[in-house]
């Protein structure tokens, strides 16, 4: 997958640099770079790209407000020079916040997270597109518990994945990642998450609440799986997931109540 897209930034050093950031990451293609929120905004109407690095704090036009006139399927990377943007900057589903001098690896770290978005799309709407097909009834990214032999007690959960239903033993899901309609299920021994079309809320109401708990508004985790905890990330393999404030106290209170602590 290509994606297409655009740097805005009024100082030129900065765009310069953008767009060599962008010559050498195979999976981008640039096509403008704007001085100005106007100016690119007239541009976009008329070509729509899907990835925009935008710096916020710019005459006219700022990069928050640009933001809040893009189509939903139009993605956006805030660079800026000041941090105090980031919590506005996630609040209008920023992809990434990167902060001045931007290096090459956190650029190509929210690209690769954008193209992720991308993909992810890309597989639920094939998904979507194979209700009705013969044979098929389940509505995309529908969940349905397994049962166990003992009445009540699930083990595996069966998601609607591309073209078929995936069974997944919960046993082997170490998170959760939750992306607008579409989640992620990681599962421990799989090089890649099973995707599926569904909130994330949907799908934590099939999970039994004695196994798995939620962290973020975009991540669930089985404790049981945890093995470190880090500055207040629970760390997985190479991920970290972080734990936020809303859900921290029941967080640590259920490890409490299923874990010696000394």
């Amino acid at each position: 997958m290509k994606l297409r897209c655009v740097v805005i930034d009024d100082e030129p050093l900065a765009v310069e640099l953008l767009e060599s950031y962008v010559r050498k990451t195979p999976f981008l293609e640039l096509t403008g770079s704007y001085g100005s929120g106007s100016s690119a905004c007239e541009a976009l109407r008329e070509d729509p790209v899907d990835l925009i690095f935008c710096d916020i704090q710019m005459p006219g036009i700022s990069g928050m407000e640009l933001s809040r006139m893009l189509p939903p399927a139009t993605r956006i990377v805030f660079t800026t020079a000041f941090s105090r943007y980031a919590v506005e900057g996630f609040r209008v589903n920023a992809v990434d916040y990167l902060l001045k001098p931007v290096s090459y690896t956190e650029f190509l770290a929210a690209a690769e997270k954008a193209l992720a978005w991308f993909e992810l799309r890309a597989r639920a709407d094939a998904a979507a597109s194979s209700v009705g097909e013969p044979g098929t009834s389940e509505a995309p990214g529908a969940a349905a518990t397994a049962k166990t032999a003992a009445p009540g007690v699930p083990e595996s959960l069966f998601v609607k994945t591309e073209y078929r239903l995936q069974q997944i033993e919960l046993d082997r899901i170490l998170y959760i990642e939750g992306l607008k309609d579409y989640v992620k299920i990681h599962v421990e021994g799989e090089a890649h998450p099973v995707v599926s079309l569904m909130s994330l809320k949907t799908l934590e109401e099939q999970l039994p609440a004695e196994r798995f708990i939620r962290v973020h508004r975009s991540y669930i985790v089985q404790p049981s799986k945890i093995r470190t905890i880090e500055r207040n990330r629970i760390v997985f393999g190479k991920e970290y997931i972080p734990v936020s404030e809303n859900y921290r106290q029941a967080f640590f209170d259920f490890l409490a109540a299923h874990a010696l602590f000394l």
